[in-house]
């Protein structure tokens, strides 16, 4: 079945990649393995697959890798190309995979299904997974070559195949299952949510040769200097929004496994002679857009830098500094005399005297300004003042920001009172660094927006008595899965409750 709302079913698949930053990792090179399959015998043709296959090779050798292309590929056709990939992987290598085609889950696995796949009806599953290659022996198969980083893109979201009128269709549903258990140093992603299916076209007069996922995927893949971790990531709001235009469900999602981050064109923008155009901040509630702070043009080598947190009581500001220190002193901007921090009861081993404090106190309602603060070294010579630049609305994002990164197991809890409640209280305690949560109930994809208070800076952390920081589920609801949308429009890793 094809169409504007039914789709090809895309599964984007695993990528495993290698993070192509510095000296001796780029020695490791990068290979490629594209599939396309469109001319089935006993399942429906289609139509895009190919186009998908060769545009992804066109863009991957772009992006310097040496890529084999293998279209409409019989079972026998499928295993003799694996085996030909393999033989090209070597131990360090980044190896990417891209499959467009039919695709089908099984018991909850997914398989790839060539193009001389038989018919099957209910009760022939063995049929169908004796004919197809398993998605998860791919990645093994990756493993096995000691690749560091393996990249399988599978573009294969469609209906279920052998669905046939007047006949009972193998057992096996829409879309493809979520590969979540993956080896250290993969990343996957997903072209559609769990048994959601991908889009084909927008429309009948939408004449691209590709399919919704692969056009803007390959796209984003170019984008100099993005790790695959952004590009997953605008892959999926692209493509949602495109399909919602059609009132259609297509949420890309992606699992993270990767060590490192993994850039497939960040050489080509540390090329480049000027920095590419940062995107303005969007604001919220009642706070202004933040700008980056920028360290001060007179700053010497070692001079201070300073940690900003916010409690119920006003500001913490804590003072790091690279000498030892006989003391410390500060004042705001160029205005009154300096204030000496005073001492800790610990002797600082360095010099064999009492430390000086190195954190100050200012008041919740403190403007924005420049803290003028200097220090004694261990020579009794006086150094600085450094100007530090405080900023109320950055420092409290930032802030909070750190918090929840530190936080995430404590971002959902659940609790049994008249039914099954999640609580997200403590996202609400931190949400001035949030621009949107979304939660999955029973589902690896996010797609319900939680409901948060305004934030409000004379008090961030307290939550107004009015706010319903819990939602009821369906008591038979096993997981929840969360993802934060941050004040800068970074998206989290998608993180999973279990009761």
């Amino acid at each position: 079945m094809r169409g504007i709302s039914v789709g090809r079913t895309a599964l984007a698949g695993i990528v495993c990649a290698l993070a192509m930053l510095a000296g001796p990792a780029l020695a490791a090179k990068r290979v490629a393995l594209v599939i396309g399959n469109n001319d089935y015998r006993n399942v429906p043709k289609l139509q895009k697959a190919v186009n998908d296959a060769r545009t992804m090779g066109d863009t991957l050798r772009q992006l310097g890798f040496s890529v084999m292309v293998a279209e409409n590929q019989t079972r026998q056709d499928f295993s003799r190309t694996l085996l030909a990939f393999d033989r090209q992987i070597e131990a360090g290598d980044t190896a990417f995979f891209f499959y467009a085609g039919h695709g089908f889950e099984i018991a909850g696995q997914n398989y790839l299904l060539p193009t001389d796949v038989p018919a099957a009806t209910e009760g022939q599953e063995e049929l169908v997974r004796d004919a197809s290659i398993l998605a998860d022996r791919i990645v093994e198969r990756l493993q096995n070559r000691k690749a560091r980083t393996s990249i399988l893109v599978l573009d294969a979201c469609r209906n279920n195949p052998f669905e046939r009128k007047g006949t009972r269709a193998v057992a096996g549903g829409a879309g493809l299952a979520p590969m979540i258990e993956l080896p250290e140093g993969v990343f996957s992603v997903f072209s559609a949510g769990p048994r959601q299916t991908a889009l084909d076209r927008l429309s009948d007069n939408d004449s691209n040769p590709n399919s919704v996922f692969t056009r803007i995927f390959a796209k984003e893949l170019l984008q100099p200097g993005e790790n695959m971790v952004r590009v997953a990531q605008r892959t999926r709001r692209i493509v949602s929004e495109m399909a919602d235009t059609v009132r259609h469900k297509q949420v890309p999602v992606y699992f993270d496994q990767m060590v490192d981050d993994v850039f497939l064109n960040g050489l080509a923008k540390a090329a480049q002679p000027k920095p590419a155009p940062t995107e303005p901040a969007p604001k919220i509630a009642a706070l202004t857009p933040v700008a980056p702070l920028k360290p001060p043009s007179n700053e010497a080598l070692n001079a201070p830098i300073a940690n900003f947190s916010r409690h119920n009581g006003g500001w913490t500001v804590v003072f790091s500094i690279a000498d030892p220190a006989l003391g410390i002193s500060w004042r705001m901007d160029e205005n009154g005399e300096f204030k000496e921090t005073g001492f800790l009861d610990t002797l600082d081993q360095r010099t064999r005297k009492r430390m000086p404090n190195p954190a100050i106190e200012l008041p919740a309602d403190a403007p924005a300004a420049t803290i003028q603060m200097r220090y004694v070294d261990a020579n009794g010579e006086m150094k600085g003042p450094f100007p530090i630049r405080f900023d109320p609305d950055a420092a409290l994002i930032r802030d909070q920001r750190k918090i929840l990164d530190m936080t995430a197991t404590s971002w959902l809890s659940f609790r049994q009172f008249n039914g099954l409640l999640v609580y997200y209280t403590h996202l609400m305690s931190y949400r001035c660094a949030i621009r949107e949560v979304k939660i999955g109930i029973d589902s690896s994809v996010p797609d319900r927006t939680l409901k948060m208070p305004p934030c409000d800076p004379r008090d961030p952390v307290a939550i107004p008595s009015n706010a319903t920081p819990y939602l009821k589920l369906p008591p038979a609801t096993k997981t929840v899965s969360v993802e934060l949308t941050y004040r800068d429009g970074s998206v989290s890793e998608i993180k999973s409750f279990r009761r």
